[in-house]
């Protein structure tokens, strides 16, 4: 391709949509070595145990274990005065079995949507990368957003 060229940039997940759009730019006279198609690596796919500022589940354990080994942690402090054992240790003990009893308690209530939470398939992407003369630009933009394309990008 001699002259002026530009470049076309679309992302598709890799399916047979991709292989329709490829197929069809080369029967519209794109030639092979025109086109470059780019596997995107699949990153961060682990499992959290925690969630962060950033990423959450939706499903939270520690909540109703901080509010009863808090009321729990108070309750035992208090009647631990009269308590042989003391407030300190009596308001330990109530934190330690509230903490347990509030886990068990959001396990429990959370139990079908843990055992139902379902990984979403792992899809990759892939992005091609078209050179071609500006003329044949609207043409190809429109092929591949035919056939799905999750985004197209110019680059002249």
């Amino acid at each position: 391709m001699n002259g002026m060229a530009m470049h076309i940039v679309s992302s598709f997940e890799h399916s047979t949509a991709l292989e329709l759009a490829i197929s069809d730019l080369e029967e519209g006279g794109i030639e092979r070595e025109q086109i470059i198609a780019v596997p995107l690596d699949r990153m961060g796919g682990q499992d959290r145990i925690f969630d962060t500022i950033h990423q959450s589940d939706g499903i939270s354990l520690l909540d109703g274990a901080a509010v009863l080994g808090t009321v729990c942690s108070v309750l035992g402090a208090t009647y631990g005065f009269v308590l042989p054992l003391g407030p300190i240790l009596c308001g330990l003990i109530g934190l330690a079995g509230g903490m347990l009893a509030g886990f068990l308690l959001d396990l429990l209530v959370n139990r079908k949507k843990l055992k139902h939470r379902r990984k979403p398939a792992v899809r990759t992407e892939v992005v091609l990368i078209i050179r071609c003369h500006p003329s044949r630009a609207e043409h190809i933009t429109q092929t591949l957003v035919r056939h799905g394309a999750l985004g197209v990008g110019w680059l002249n």
